[in-house]
C-alpha cells in the first residue's frame, strides 16, 4: 500500500494549491489509499467548524470532503483570521489563542511550530498518505526564517515539494523558475517539480515551454491542468471573488431571473454561504461595493465579517448603509448572515473583535435585536427548522444576539417585515429550505422565479470534486506522482545558481 506525503506549494496565492490539494486527494481515494489534507498554518477568513467543535480552514474540510473523510483540527492545526491590516486572531487546533500582530505573532512561532508538526504526526500516522498544502508562495524570502507552512514544514518533515504555477495569470514560466532559484540550496534540494494549471489552449504550442523550464531547472512537469469552466469550491481568501462567476446557472435577464446582491464588505468572512445560491438555475449572484449596484437587486446579502464593527463603519462611509435603511423601508429583501446580522441589530457593544473602534455603536436598526461580544467564541453544528425544512448549519461568532420586540423567529435569528438574521452560516446548503426561501424572496420581490426542485448542493460539490480527481487521472503523471509521495524528492536534483539571497 501506498505510504507517504507530499507538500503542494504555488507560485502566488490562488495559484490553484487548494485545488490540486483536493483533486489528488480524491484521485488517491478513489484507488482506495486512506488519504488526508494538511494545511500547517492558514490565513483565512472562510472557516468551517469540525464535528467536536473546533475552527478550521474551509479549504481543508473541502479537501476531507475530497478524500472522505472527517474533518479534524489535525487538518488545519494553525489558523490566522485577520481583523485588520495589522492584526489576527490566531486559532490553534481549532480554538482561539489570542489576538496577535505581527511581530506578537513571530514570538508565538517557535511554539507553533511544534504544534502544527506534532499534528502532522498524527495525521501520518492514522493515514497512508498526507497531502500537505503550503501557504501563499514558499519565496517569500522576507519571511523564510521561522517558516512553518512552505519550505520550512518540507525541511522539518523531509517532504517533497510540487510547485503550482497559473498560467492564466501569464508568466508562469518565470515564477516556476524563480520560486526555485530563490530559495537556498537545501530548500531547492526538496523542489522536485512543477504543475500548471488553468492552461487553455493547445499543449503543442506551450510544448516548447515545457522542455525549456526541465532543461533550465532539471525539474519534471508532473502535469498541465486545463482550465474547467464551472468549477467553484470552497476558497480560502476573497482574492479569489476577484475571479468568481456570476452564478453557475445564468438565464437572460427578466422576471424568472432572481438577481442577489452580497456586500463586499473589507473585512468579508464565509462568503462560501452564497455559493449554493449561485448554484440555482436562474440565480445571478453578484458581490458588489457602491449603492447603485444594489438598485435591481431582489435580494440584499449582508454577508459575515471578522471586524463587524468597522466594515459597518465602512458601510456608511459608502451610502451603503443609506441604501440599505431605504430598501427595508420600501420592504425589498435583506439577509443578513452571522457579521451582517449583527449590523442589522439596534446596537453592538464589542471590545473583543475590534478593539480599535468605538466599544458600543449603533446598528442599522433593521431588526429588533442588540449584540454584546463575549471573550470566549461559540463554535458549534446547530440544526433547526424553518419554512417547515430541516436545517443543519454552523456557527461561528464572539457575538450574542437577544432578541427584544416584534419578530419572527428565524434560525437562531429573527424576521421583521422582509428583513431576515441569522448566526448560522451553511443554512443555504439545505436544498428544501433554500428552495423555500428564495420562493419566499421572489414573492415579495414580485418576480416570476421558481426554484428548480432537482438541485441537490452536496450532489454538485461532490460532481466537482470529481471532476478535479478526474484532472489528476487525466492530466497528471500519477505513476510518477505516486513514486514522488512515496519515495520523496528525487536524488541529487540540480542546484540553480543563487539570485542574490
Amino acid at each position: 500500500m501506498l505510504k507517504g506525503a507530499l507538500l503542494v506549494a504555488g507560485t502566488t496565492s490562488d495559484a490553484g494549491k487548494s485545488v490540486v490539494t483536493a483533486g489528488i486527494c480524491r484521485w488517491l481515494a478513489r484507488q482506495g489509499v486512506r488519504v488526508a489534507p494538511y494545511k500547517a498554518q492558514n490565513m483565512s477568513l472562510n472557516s468551517y467548524v469540525t464535528a467536536d467543535g473546533a475552527e478550521i480552514g474551509r479549504a481543508q474540510a473541502m479537501q476531507a470532503r475530497a478524500a472522505y473523510v472527517e474533518p479534524s483540527s489535525d487538518m488545519n492545526p494553525i489558523l490566522l483570521k485577520p481583523g485588520s491590516d495589522r492584526r489576527s486572531q490566531v486559532v490553534v487546533l481549532g480554538r482561539p489563542l489570542a489576538d496577535v500582530d505581527a511581530m506578537e505573532y513571530y514570538e508565538l512561532k517557535d511554539r507553533l511550530r511544534e504544534i502544527a508538526l506534532e499534528s502532522l504526526t498524527r495525521l501520518r500516522g492514522a493515514y497512508d498518505v498526507v497531502v500537505c498544502e503550503g501557504a501563499g508562495s514558499p519565496t517569500e524570502i522576507n519571511l523564510r526564517k521561522g517558516d512553518i507552512a512552505n519550505m520550512g514544514l518540507a525541511r522539518a518533515a523531509d517532504l517533497p515539494v510540487l510547485v503550482v504555477g497559473d498560467i492564466d495569470r501569464g508568466g508562469v514560466f518565470a515564477a516556476l523558475h524563480g520560486t526555485v532559484a530563490l530559495l537556498e540550496p537545501a530548500d531547492q534540494a526538496l523542489i522536485s517539480g512543477f504543475v500548471i494549471n488553468k492552461f487553455r489552449g493547445a499543449l503543442e504550442l506551450l510544448q516548447p515551454g515545457l522542455d525549456m523550464i526541465r532543461g533550465a531547472t532539471g525539474r519534471e512537469v508532473y502535469g498541465v491542468l486545463p482550465w474547467l469552466d464551472g468549477l467553484w469550491l470552497d476558497v480560502e481568501d476573497s482574492l479569489a471573488l476577484d475571479n468568481r462567476p456570476a452564478s453557475a446557472g445564468l438565464m437572460p435577464y427578466g422576471r424568472q431571473t432572481l438577481r442577489v446582491a452580497v456586500v463586499r464588505v473589507p473585512r468579508v468572512s464565509n462568503f462560501t454561504d452564497l455559493d449554493a445560491l449561485a448554484s440555482e438555475p436562474g440565480v445571478v449572484v453578484r458581490f458588489i461595493t457602491s449603492p447603485a449596484e444594489l438598485d435591481d437587486a431582489d435580494l440584499v446579502v449582508l454577508p459575515g465579517s471578522r471586524a463587524t464593527v468597522s466594515d459597518l463603519a465602512w458601510l456608511r462611509r459608502t451610502g451603503l448603509a443609506d441604501a440599505l435603511l431605504a430598501r427595508a423601508a420600501a420592504n425589498r429583501p435583506i439577509l443578513g448572515i452571522c457579521g451582517g446580522y449583527q449590523m442589522l441589530s439596534r446596537s453592538i457593544h464589542d471590545t473583543v473583535e475590534s478593539p480599535d473602534t468605538p466599544d458600543h455603536v449603533p446598528g442599522l436598526g433593521l431588526l429588533p435585536a442588540d449584540v454584546v461580544f463575549k471573550p470566549g467564541k461559540t463554535l458549534g453544528r446547530p440544526e433547526g427548522s424553518a419554512y417547515g425544512h430541516p436545517v443543519a448549519a454552523y456557527e461561528i461568532r464572539h457575538g450574542v444576539v437577544t432578541v427584544e420586540g416584534e419578530a419572527e423567529p428565524f434560525l437562531d435569528g429573527c424576521r421583521a417585515g422582509a428583513t431576515w438574521g441569522t448566526t448560522w452560516h451553511g443554512a443555504l446548503e439545505n436544498n428544501a429550505f433554500r428552495r423555500a426561501f428564495l420562493a419566499d424572496v421572489a414573492g415579495v420581490a414580485g418576480r416570476d422565479f421558481a426554484p428548480a426542485p432537482d438541485v441537490d448542493f452536496a450532489a454538485e460539490r461532490e460532481r466537482r470534486l470529481d471532476a478535479l480527481g478526474d484532472l489528476v487521472a487525466r492530466h497528471m503523471d500519477t505513476g510518477a506522482l505516486m513514486r514522488l509521495i512515496e519515495k520523496g524528492a528525487p536524488p541529487d536534483l540540480p542546484v540553480l545558481p543563487p539570485a542574490g539571497v
